[in-house]
Parts: structure tokens; sequence; C-alpha cells
């Protein structure tokens, strides 16, 4: 969020408090720990009534610096936190000079001054890639009362901005503001399924906000020659990643946050779906198959839409018999024609569904503050949320799903799980902001860590829509809602693309788009897109 009115002036109501100087340091064989005070320090008598930040410097990874940085240590949230593996071979080492302390590792060093104004300097060999100058760390208090923590890190001339998510706006994240919120926004706005706060540049480095809940970005968009990015909260934690190519930079990034899972073989081919149409039946479904066989189009995999199960019962995970009334043989007989299935589900319980009761009785749904379930009319009538923090409602889903793969079932579909409300409680007792983005999370590794236990390593794979830093390992991910046109598919090809710099492997779209109908001209353009992705599906 901005914070500044212009260069010169704050907004109305915000104080901002930037570390000053490096007033004490504290070496460890390894990292060290900056102690900056938001004011200089003439005398003694000025350490009174002058707040203090702390600034943790270290390396998981070699080539990789993390930066904490910590103004009241006791009152962090309790957000739920991004997995980072540490790298043994790591290796860092501190030197110190009469002004400057630095931290290596790799090729990657910072350096920060010990003495003057307040400067860390992220350095190449003797190239610095970035740096934080005197604005570059606060924390801020606005006119509400909330507290932030900011960091701030230099762009050089001509350097552009790429990632922070499957984003449908322009490529380069230059100029624009970015909220790491997940959101149902469809590919027509600034809004995304998949918020990853993480970005690179074309000058050798990333930067991975390691921040679960809300993060926002000004990119060039408050500071013109910065990259700023602040949390609501005291503490604020990122890494910077050195590389000499963008496959460099990834390979870091995901080494620290989780590699993409290689799908199976067969989900390679081509993906045909029911889509959102609202009547249909056996017949209609081999009335589809039956038409790309007579058009000499191979599929590998058939997709059943949300009118699988129920009216009203979404989610029960129940075949509608009046339309389905023998699925085990349905399924068996689409196997016979070397076609592998998928089912659409979801997270959300609805008030008419069987396991409405049952979750509620067994603790496993979302309760507001005075203990009641949360539900709420929009997409279900009366629809709960699964708690996935709790490690018993995890198993729970789970144990629901698993009669159909037990049908003959492949894979799933795990639509949604971007709105996640902030006004509950977990059972974790995880941070109700830092949760929403984090949800997806839970939700795509609970079903594919059952598809792991159940057809094994190598043969689980989704089709998932919403994601956040680390949701890279639970593949195959999908851009979302878009209109049939050659506007929305631009739409959809940045977002792809911004996905992929945000460390996704494999990434699908709906080919034609899904609202509406396309002409034959953009179908057949999409069509061609669509088969030069990793995944291809036909939905629209």
């Amino acid at each position: 969020m901005k914070f500044t009115d212009g260069f010169w002036q704050m907004r109305e109501g915000v104080r901002a408090n930037y570390a000053r100087e490096t007033r004490d340091v504290q070496v460890h064989d390894d990292r060290f720990t900056l102690y900056a005070p938001v004011r200089p320090i003439g005398h003694r008598g000025d350490t009174l009534n002058t707040p203090l930040i702390t600034v943790d410097c270290w390396s998981p990874a070699p080539d990789v610096i993390g930066v904490r940085t910590t103004h009241l240590a006791g009152s962090v949230r309790r957000a739920p936190a991004f997995d980072v593996a540490d790298d043994p071979d790591a290796a860092p080492v501190v030197t110190r000079e009469d002004s400057a302390i630095e931290l290596t590792s790799g090729a990657l060093s910072l350096r920060a001054s010990t003495e003057g104004p307040w400067r860390l300097e992220f350095r190449s060999g003797e190239t610095t890639l970035t740096s934080v100058d005197a604005k570059g760390t606060a924390f801020v208090e606005d006119a509400d009362g909330a507290h932030h923590v900011l960091g701030q890190l230099s762009l050089g001339i001509r350097e552009l901005v790429y990632g922070m998510g499957e984003r449908f706006t322009p490529f380069t994240r230059n100029g624009q503001t970015v909220d790491i919120w997940q959101a149902d926004g469809g590919t027509s706005s600034e809004q995304a399924y998949k918020n990853v706060p993480f970005y690179l540049t074309n000058r050798g480095y990333g930067v991975f906000v390691a921040h679960s809940g809300p993060v926002s970005f000004e990119v060039g968009s408050e500071s013109v020659g910065r990259v700023q990015f602040s949390i609501e909260d005291h503490a604020l934690t990122y890494y910077v990643i050195r590389g000499e190519t963008p496959k460099e930079i990834l390979a870091r990034y995901t080494a620290l946050t989780g590699r993409p899972a290689l799908p199976p073989q067969w989900s390679f081919g081509l993906w045909l779906s029911t889509s959102f149409t609202t009547s249909y039946d056996e017949d209609t479904v081999n009335r589809f198959i039956d038409g790309m066989a007579e058009r000499e189009i191979p599929l590998s995999v058939f997709h059943f839409d949300c009118f699988w199960m129920r009216e009203f019962h979404w989610c029960d995970f129940e075949w509608d018999p009046d339309v389905f009334p023998d699925p085990v043989g349905m399924l068996s007989r689409l196997r016979a024609r070397g076609l592998r299935t998928c089912v659409w589900i979801n997270p959300y319980i609805a008030q008419r569904s069987a396991l409405f009761e049952e979750g509620a009785r067994l603790g496993h749904l979302v309760r507001r503050p005075d203990g009641t379930v949360w539900q709420w009319d929009m997409w279900q009538a009366g629809m709960a949320l699964v708690d996935f923090t709790s490690p018993d409602a995890r198993a729970w889903y789970a144990s629901k799903l698993k009669p159909l793969l037990d049908m003959g079932v492949d894979c799933f579909k795990t639509d949604f799980g971007e709105r996640v409300p902030t006004d509950v409680v977990w059972s974790d007792g995880s941070d109700p902001q830092g949760m929403h983005n984090y949800y997806a999370q839970l939700y795509n590794e609970t079903v594919f860590d059952l598809l792991v236990r159940e057809r094994g390593e190598g043969e689980a794979v989704l089709f998932a829509r919403s994601a956040t830093a680390g949701g890279q390992s639970f593949p195959v991910h999908w851009g979302g809602d878009c209109a049939s046109s050659f506007d929305a598919m631009a739409e959809s090809l940045r977002g792809g693309l911004s996905l992929g710099l945000s460390g996704f492997g494999f990434w699908s779209h709906d080919i034609g788009g899904f609202e509406g109908t396309p002409d034959p001209a953009v179908f057949k353009r999409w069509l061609a897109f669509g088969l030069l992705s990793s995944h291809s599906r036909l939905h629209g």
C-alpha cells in the first residue's frame, strides 16, 4: 500500500519510522543481527523513547540471503509459515571491516554499513544488484492505528520486474500496485487466483517475501526507483536470490519452496470436459467422446464438471443417481476406451449435503468466534468451509474422496479455495488474515497427498485453480474463468507466463474461453495456444 503523499510528505495520519543507522551488531559464525534505531543517536539520552528495529541476516542456501526486520517481536501474528528448505551446503561466511559487515553465500553477498546512514547492498562480485537505502527499512502506523512493516529495494535504469503469481495485467510489473490476496475475480482484472509474493528482475536476482498473509507491492508506483513491499504485522522476512539467468533464479527459488512433482504421462494428452453443462448423463458423455473419435482427435482424459453431483449437494461426493445410476460401470467403460477420468470438487460443504451435519458435529468446519459454524449463501446455499488446519479434518475430507478413487476416478479438479473468510477462528489458532491466502496450499496438499498414497508416486495430478508460494509442488494449475475472445486469450497468456516466472512448471487454461462461445477464429487460435501449453483441456 502507499504511505507517502508524493516524495516529501506522508499521507494524512501516517507515521513512518525508518532505520537510520546501525547502532550495534551481533555476529554469529554464519549470520549477523543489526540493531537500527529510528533516529540518529548523538548521546546516550537519545536512546530513550527511541524505537529499535532488529534486522537479522542469514543464508539458507548458496546464493540466497534472508533478511528479517522486526519491530515488536512479541506482537508478531501467528500466521501459517511457508516451508523454506535449508541447504546444508550453504556455508555462508561473515567478515568485518571498520565501516561495514558482510555476509557472503556463494556468489551473493550482503554488505551492511556500520557507520553513517543506513544502507544494505546485495552484490554479485563487484556488481550491486539492488540496495536498501534511507527509507528501505521501516515500520509504519497508519491513521487507523494499523502497524505495518515495509522493505524497499532499489530498481536500476531499465530494470524490469516479473512474476508475483498468475497476473493478467501487463506482463512487466513496473508501475503497478500488486496486492497478494486470493480472489475469485476471473482473468480480466488486477485480482488473481494464484498470488505468489515472489518477483524476479532482468538484473540477475529475485525476491521472495516469506509472508503467507496479504503483501502489498508498489513496483515503482510509490517511489519510482524502488520496489516496496509491506505487510500489516511486526516482522517481515524476505530472501534475495541471485542467478545469472531467470532459470537459475527459479531453480534456487523452487529449491527453497518446493519443486513441481512430475505429473503422470497420461495427463499430457488432451482433456475433454462437460464444462458447466447443467444437464448431462452417460449418453451425453459418450456423444462428446464419439464426436472426437469421429474427427480422429485423440483424447486422454475425460472430466466431469459440477453436475456429476446433485444440485444443492455440493459437495457430498456422491454421483447423482438419477443421471448416473451406474458410476462404477460407466468409469469402467470409459477406461476400456483408453480414457482416464477426473471429477470436479471444491472445499465447500453446502447445508443440503449429508456431510454438513457430520462435519459440524465432528468439528471439521470453520467456525466463527462465537463457536457457530461459518456459513453464507454465495455459490452454494448455506455452505460451510472445511478447516484444513485440523489434521483430523484433512483426514476426514480425504476419506470422502477415497471411495471415488476406489470406483475408478483418476484425479480431481480442485476448484475454488479463494473465498476464505477472515472473521473466523481456525482450529490451529492461525491468524485469519494469514490463512486466507494459505488455505489453497492446505486444500491442494490434502488432495494431492491422497492421490500419492492411493495411486503412487508419479501418478498424482490435480487440476487446481488457487495457489500460493509452494503450490507448484501440487500440479497442475489452470488459469480460471476467462471470456471467449482474443482479449481474454491474451489475458490468459500473460497469466501463464507470469505464473511460470513464479516457480510453477505446469499450467493449463480453458481452450476457447469459459464465458460465452468463441467464434471460429478465436477457437482455432486458442487451440494452437492450448496445445503448446504443458496441459491441454477443452473446457469452454
